[in-house]
């Protein structure tokens, strides 16, 4: 008997249990299961999202203009036209991840195409998975849909480095941005990096241009720049009124608003979030019911 005959058996035997210890290959992606999904970065997965939480777009008050523009540049992209990346940067509670969904949902919604097959469909990925990006546009890149990249509440800190690689994914990489993805961000931040950050750089480094520079540059890789800004009275109040039509309220105007006030005291600030977590409380209140209901 040789060693050969002798080691091929057991050779054999530890290359099946490897086999099965291995994890199996992942399933392919099912680019039709949904019009939205949401990137899990750990195996490389898109997990449907059949019910998006969302508003309707005709009840998002006080950013007419702000909705204009983004559905615009939406429906442009949708339909295979040249169209921007767009941070949505401001006040919180103004309802810039809300459009953001809303958009995404009227364009579809106007196509009238089943659920799967709409023209656009919306990917969230979390902030912590920014570096996971190359491998979902070479997911996506050859899909055969057309897709936008949404990441809410994105910001760096000192010590994140997550911001090169999403300025290289944005522009300026060698494969560069797919032709069938734009990439949506919402942050509180214009710069997406707090001041005293920018500040450091400027104070510390030996050519302080440059370096603010390198910090600042990766907000110009969104061709579209959309302020959101604390309301008025006025408009809190167009809010509040929207939204209790639309859940069927029917408290006088009156005493709605004077209640409206009362609650946006208790919270210190104004805004769409604010006018929207007080008409739930009506609503409750009353006996109404909102099942699901949609976060601004």
């Amino acid at each position: 008997m040789t060693l050969e005959s002798t080691l091929l058996p057991l050779l054999t035997r530890i290359a099946d249990a490897l086999d099965r210890l291995a994890p199996p290959p992942p399933a392919p992606i099912d680019f039709h299961a949904a019009d939205a999904f949401v990137w899990q970065a750990d195996g490389d997965r898109l997990s449907p999202v059949p019910d998006v939480s969302k508003v309707d777009i005709s009840l998002l008050q006080g950013v007419q203009n702000q909705r204009d523009i983004l559905l615009e540049n939406t429906r442009r992209f949708a339909q295979g036209l040249p169209a921007n990346n767009a941070l949505l940067w401001g006040a919180r509670g103004m309802g810039k991840s809300s459009l953001v969904k809303s958009v995404h949902a009227a364009v579809n919604e106007a196509a009238g195409q089943p659920l799967g097959h709409g023209p656009l469909a919306l990917v969230e990925i979390h902030r912590e998975d920014i570096p996971s990006l190359p491998r979902l546009l070479a997911a996506v890149r050859d899909s055969g849909r057309r897709f936008v990249l949404f990441c809410d509440d994105l910001s760096f800190t000192n010590d994140d480095a997550h911001y090169k690689s999403l300025k290289a994914v944005l522009e300026g990489g060698v494969e560069g941005r797919p032709a069938n993805v734009v990439f949506y961000a919402t942050s509180n931040r214009r710069h997406l990096m707090p001041r005293d950050m920018i500040d450091n750089e400027r104070s510390t480094a030996i050519n302080p241009s440059e370096a603010v520079e390198e910090k600042v540059s990766l907000s110009d890789r969104f061709g579209l720049w959309l302020g959101f800004h604390n309301c008025d009275q006025d408009t809190y109040f167009a809010m509040v009124d929207g939204y209790a039509a639309a859940l069927g309220l029917t408290v006088p105007v009156e005493e709605l608003h004077a209640r409206a006030v009362e609650w946006a005291v208790t919270r210190g600030n104004r805004s769409g979030r604010v006018a929207w977590q007080f008409i739930q409380d009506m609503a409750g209140q009353a006996g109404g019911s909102r099942d699901h209901a949609p976060d601004l």
